[in-house]
C-alpha cells in the first residue's frame, strides 16, 4: 500500500478487473453487515448503505483520477530527464541543436517537453499504465503533513484490520467447539446468550477457550510478520473459491427457511442507536480505495472503467441487500451472532454436519490467509513513514522492532474484547472514513492542482472522474469530518447511557 511504482505484471481484461474488485470489496466487513442491519432498523440500513455505496463509488472515480494524474507527472519527468540528458550529449560532443534537428527530428520530438506533446493532441498522457499505490501519490501531491497523516491513517486502519482478523479467528473456533464439547451441543445460533464466565471444556470457561486460540493463532500466524509474504496467489484463489461458496450456502440456506414458514425474524423500521456501528460496518464493507492501484493498473482496456465500476457497485449493493434481508427476516435480532456464518451452526438450521462445520469454520481459514498479508503491509508502511533518504534501519529494529509493533497491539486489543460488530465499526467509522472519504479527495483536489500547474490550465485528464466540479470534494470532505463528530458524539451518548 504503501510502496511506489511497481511493475504492472499480467494484464487481464475489464471483466476479469470486475471480478476483482468484486473478491476485493465483499470480505469479512460482510459477515458482520445483518447483525448491523437488525441493530438499525431494515429502512435505515437500506437508505444508508445505497447512499454510502454511492459515496464509495465517487470516491473511487477520485482515486482512478488521481492515478492517471501521477502517470501523466512520472511521464513529464522522464521526459524532461531524457531532454536534458540528450542536450549534455549535444554539448559535449559540439552538435549544435539545429544539425541534431535535421538530422534527428524524430527522435529529439520524443523528448520535448509534455507540454508540448499536450498541445499536439497525445491522448496517452494519461494513460494508466503504471502501478502507482495511494503512499507513491501521497508523497507526490500532498505537503510533508499530508503525507505522515496519511500513513497514520493507513496504519490506524490496517491496526483495525488486524485486531479484527486476530478476534474473529479465536471467535469462531470458541463458539464451534464449545457448542461441540460442551453441555449445549449444537446449540450455536439458537438465540441462548453465553456469558464469557460460561464452562466450555470441563472447568475451562469460554473466555478462556478464546484465549488459548487466541494465543495459538497468534504464535502460528505471527512468525509470519518477521518475514516477507509472497505467492499467495493459489491461497487467495482457494479462498475466494470458499468465500464464494459460503456466502451462496447462506443466502440459499436463509430463503429456504423463509419459504418453509421457518422464518423468525420480525425487523423493526429503523433504531437511531444502532447507527453509528452501521455506519462503520458499511464503510469497511465498502473498502477498496487503498486496494485500487493494484487491482486497476492491469486493465487492458480502460476506456470504460467508469462504467465497470458503477456496474460492480450495484451488483455489490444488491449482494449486500440479499445476504442482509434473507438473513434479518430468516433470524430474530437477538439470535443474529456478530459473525453471520455462526448462525448456521445449529442442527435445527442444518441437519448436515459437514455444512455446519464449513460455515462456522470458514472465518478461520479465510481470515488465516489474510492475516499475515495485512501484517506485512502495516510492518513495510511503519518502515516507509520512518525511512529517511538514504538511510538503513539496524538489523535489530528492521527485523524486530518492526515486526513487534506491527504484531502486539491487535493481539492486545483481541485479548480485551471479542466484540466484531464494535471493532468493525470504529474501524470502519475512523480510520475507514479517512481512508475512503477524505484521502481521494483530497487527491482528487491536489492532483487536479498540480496538473493544471504543470500542463496548463486546459489540459483534460482522461480518467476526470464524472464528479468534476469541486463542490462533489467539498461535499465528500464535509461528509467525512461530519461523520467523525457524529460517529463520536453517539458513542459517547450510549456510553453515558450505560
Amino acid at each position: 500500500m504503501a510502496g511506489g511504482i511497481t511493475d504492472t505484471g499480467e494484464l487481464y481484461s475489464p471483466y476479469v478487473g470486475l471480478v476483482y474488485m468484486f473478491n476485493l470489496i465483499v470480505g469479512t466487513g460482510a459477515l458482520t453487515m445483518p447483525k448491523a442491519f437488525a441493530t438499525a432498523g431494515w429502512l435505515v440500513s437500506l437508505i444508508l448503505l445505497l447512499f454510502l455505496g454511492f459515496m464509495s463509488y465517487m470516491t473511487t472515480t477520485f482515486v482512478v483520477e488521481a492515478m492517471a494524474a501521477a502517470n501523466a507527472q512520472l511521464r513529464w519527468k522522464r521526459m524532461e530527464k531524457h531532454k536534458e540528458d540528450d542536450e549534455d550529449e549535444d554539448s559535449s560532443s559540439g552538435v549544435s541543436d539545429s544539425d541534431v534537428l535535421l538530422h534527428d527530428g524524430y527522435e529529439r520530438a520524443e523528448t520535448w517537453p509534455i507540454l508540448s506533446v499536450q498541445r499536439r493532441g497525445s491522448a496517452n498522457i494519461f494513460e494508466i499504465t503504471e502501478r502507482v499505490e495511494m503512499g507513491q501519490m501521497a508523497s507526490m501531491f500532498f505537503n510533508k503533513v499530508g503525507v505522515n497523516l496519511f500513513y497514520f491513517c493507513i496504519i490506524i486502519y490496517l491496526y483495525g484490520d488486524l485486531a479484527i482478523y486476530a478476534a474473529a479467528v479465536p471467535v469462531s473456533l470458541m463458539q464451534v467447539t464449545c457448542s461441540v464439547t460442551g453441555n449445549h451441543s449444537c446449540s450455536v445460533g439458537d438465540g441462548t446468550k453465553y456469558n464469557d464466565t460460561d464452562k466450555c471444556w470441563g472447568p475451562i470457561r469460554r473466555i478462556d477457550a478464546y484465549r488459548l486460540y487466541l494465543a495459538a493463532f497468534t504464535l502460528l500466524l505471527g512468525p509470519f510478520t518477521f518475514f516477507n509474504v509472497q505467492k499467495t496467489k493459489y491461497l487467495q484463489i482457494m479462498t475466494s473459491l470458499m468465500r464464494w461458496i459460503a456466502f451462496i450456502l447462506m443466502i440459499i440456506l436463509a430463503l429456504i427457511r423463509i419459504g418453509r414458514g421457518q422464518a423468525e425474524g420480525h425487523p423493526s423500521v429503523a433504531q437511531l442507536s444502532g447507527i453509528h456501528n452501521l455506519f462503520g460496518v458499511c464503510v469497511y464493507s465498502f473498502m477498496c480505495q487503498h486496494s485500487l492501484p493494484s487491482l486497476i493498473t492491469p486493465i487492458s482496456k480502460k476506456k470504460h472503467i467508469n462504467k465497470l465500476v458503477v456496474l460492480d457497485y450495484i451488483l455489490i449493493l444488491a449482494f449486500y441487500s440479499l445476504l442482509s434481508f434473507t438473513a434479518i427476516y430468516c433470524f430474530r435480532n437477538d439470535t443474529l451472532m456478530d459473525m453471520y456464518t455462526l448462525n448456521f451452526t445449529n442442527c435445527e438450521i442444518i441437519s448436515v454436519a459437514f455444512i455446519r462445520y464449513f460455515l462456522g469454520l470458514f472465518p478461520v481459514f479465510t481470515i488465516s490467509t489474510n492475516f499475515p498479508i495485512i501484517a506485512v503491509t502495516l510492518r513495510n508502511n511503519w518502515k516507509t513513514l520512518f525511512h529517511r533518504e538514504g538511510g538503513t534501519y539496524p538489523w535489530v529494529v528492521d527485523r524486530i522492532v518492526f515486526p513487534a509493533i506491527t504484531l502486539i497491539p491487535p493481539v492486545l486489543v483481541a485479548f480485551c474484547t471479542h466484540d466484531l460488530e464494535s471493532l468493525v465499526g470504529i474501524t470502519g467509522a475512523y480510520a475507514g472514513n479517512g481512508i475512503q472519504y477524505l484521502i481521494p479527495a483530497f487527491l482528487a483536489y491536489c492532483s487536479r492542482k498540480d496538473t493544471q500547474l504543470v500542463f496548463g490550465s486546459g489540459t483534460v485528464n482522461k480518467h476526470l472522474s464524472p464528479f468534476r466540479h469541486t463542490f462533489w470534494i467539498v461535499f465528500v470532505l464535509i461528509w467525512g469530518f461530519s461523520c467523525f463528530v457524529f460517529v463520536t458524539a453517539n458513542i459517547v451518548l450510549s456510553e453515558s447511557k450505560l
